[in-house]
């Protein structure tokens, strides 16, 4: 239990400093569904630019992962089915809510913005929801 509490720390201090980081650098806060969008309707460096961040993103906790938890399970369902669902889900939810939890629960919260705020809350008790539902009553994940 001590080294769980541990590695949700480690997280949240790298998603912090990648937010602090994005936010000093580029003047833009850092909502990874922005930062994607960017890749899709920028030209030249402002795609280059949000691509190695995408994959950097990517590629970090992957590193991580590797070097110092080999073997580490994560509980994700192998129906593809579900899991393409609830990504399109989640993408879905970031266009309505103008932003993801990374724009929102980070960098919104972190700067008292009301909007960051009231979107977090919702999305926070929609997974909850979401889980309660779909592991607790159908027992589909």
């Amino acid at each position: 239990m001590f080294m769980d509490w541990i590695w949700g720390l480690l997280g949240g201090l790298m998603i912090g400093a990648a937010g602090a980081l994005y936010l000093l650098g580029n003047g833009r806060i850092m909502g990874a569904s922005g930062i994607i969008g960017r890749i899709v309707d920028a030209k030249g460096s402002q795609a280059f630019e949000a691509a190695a961040f995408v994959a950097a993103m990517i590629a970090v906790p992957a590193v991580i992962a590797l070097i110092w938890l080999p073997g580490t399970e994560t509980h994700l369902t192998s129906d593809w089915v579900i899991i393409a669902v609830a990504g399109l889900l989640v993408g879905l939810g970031t266009r309505i809510a103008n932003g993801c939890t990374s724009g929102h629960g980070v960098c919104g919260m972190s700067r008292l913005s009301p909007r960051g705020i009231v979107a977090t809350l919702v999305f926070m008790a929609s997974g909850i929801a979401s889980v309660a539902l779909f592991r607790h009553v159908l027992e589909i994940i």
